[in-house]
């Protein structure tokens, strides 16, 4: 690794778990990264168009993730490309930016997606310098979860010319449940973006999960709408992956209602987009789980996570005993649709 990426690294207090693992040296805290790692990188057309580098590992367990072979690493096996020199990296996406097949695409941007790259700031902070140094004005998206302290978050809105910012609950113990992780620096960290960077806000995106986050969807829209009437978000349809390979798919009739309830709650930019209509079946809610959890969507989803092994409930990744050895970001799905 780079010595110029190892301070942050030494004491790591980059998202707010707050870990404080010297991952320098090897500690792991809940995301289980030491240096570091590029899963893969393309271009890509999905909205932005651009040169999309996946980083490897995540702060969340999230049930339904759909990057799962990522964002789980370096538990579930998968194979990456591994490390990548900073200018090596920031030179070839700039290379592919400026290629036919980037100017047929439209790509115009180095797109930092995961997992989430949030876990490796310092790293993205050098591909993106060097990229500027070599395509002077070279945007930079970020795509995050929005689990960065109020410190990362600064340095980010720096660095970046858009960011993409999902949004997975309102309430904590539904958030809790779906990610392991608290709703509370998730939620701020979204209110900063719309109110003191509204010019970098590409979308938030809010995937829809039938029975375990649909009944927060107006809770979400009247937060946001709070806000700002013109923040643009975008509701993706949940398709069956990971833990929730199982569970059914978003309707499109509960995607056009979530429209609706954006429109009512004053939201003007309201878009659906995904797949909709996947079958499934809605497993159990387990009596096990019953009294840490009050909504029906987060007991759902608790079962889920429960019935492969997680203990610790409400779920709660950075206190976890079972943190360093979780059995979710073993699991693989029977589907991943």
């Amino acid at each position: 690794m780079d010595k110029g990426l190892e301070k942050d690294l030494r004491e790591c207090r980059l998202c707010e778990h707050a870990c404080g693992a010297d991952r320098v040296k090897g500690e792991l805290g809940v995301c289980r990264m030491a240096g570091p790692v590029v899963a893969s990188r393309t271009l890509h057309p999905a909205p932005p168009e651009s040169y999309t580098v996946f980083t490897a590992g995540c702060n969340f367990k999230c049930l339904n993730c759909q990057n799962w072979s990522i964002s789980q690493f370096p538990d579930n096996g998968s194979l990456v490309d591994g490390y990548a020199d900073p200018k090596y990296l920031a030179a070839e996406s700039v290379r592919h930016l400026e290629s036919s097949a980037g100017r047929r695409m439209r790509a115009d941007r180095i797109f930092f997606s995961g997992g989430e790259p949030t876990i490796h700031l310092p790293y993205i902070e050098h591909v993106a310098a060097a990229a500027r140094s070599l395509r002077p004005g070279c945007r930079v998206n970020f795509d995050t979860n929005g689990f960065m302290t109020e410190k990362s978050l600064m340095r980010i809105l720096s660095m970046t010319t858009s960011i993409t910012f999902d949004l997975k609950a309102f309430e904590d113990e539904t958030h809790r449940a779906i990610t392991g992780a608290p709703a509370a620096p998730v939620l701020r960290n979204a209110e900063i973006v719309a109110t003191q960077a509204p010019d970098k806000l590409w979308e938030f995106r809010i995937v829809v999960i039938p029975r375990i986050n649909e009944d927060e969807i107006g809770a979400l829209c009247r937060f946001l709408a709070g806000l700002s009437g013109d923040l643009p978000v975008c509701f993706l349809a949940f398709r069956p992956n990971f833990v929730l390979d199982g569970h059914p798919g978003a309707s499109m009739e509960l995607m056009s209602a979530c429209l609706e309830t954006a429109r009512e709650a004053g939201l003007k930019k309201a878009s659906l987009a995904g797949l909709t209509g996947i079958s499934g079946r809605f497993g159990p809610v387990r009596e096990s789980v019953l009294k840490a959890y009050e909504g029906e969507g987060a007991r759902l989803a608790a079962s889920y996570a429960e019935s492969l092994g997680c203990r610790t409930h409400p779920r709660d990744c950075a206190s976890c005993t079972s943190s360093q050895r979780c059995p979710l970001k073993q699991y693989i799905p029977q589907r991943s649709c």
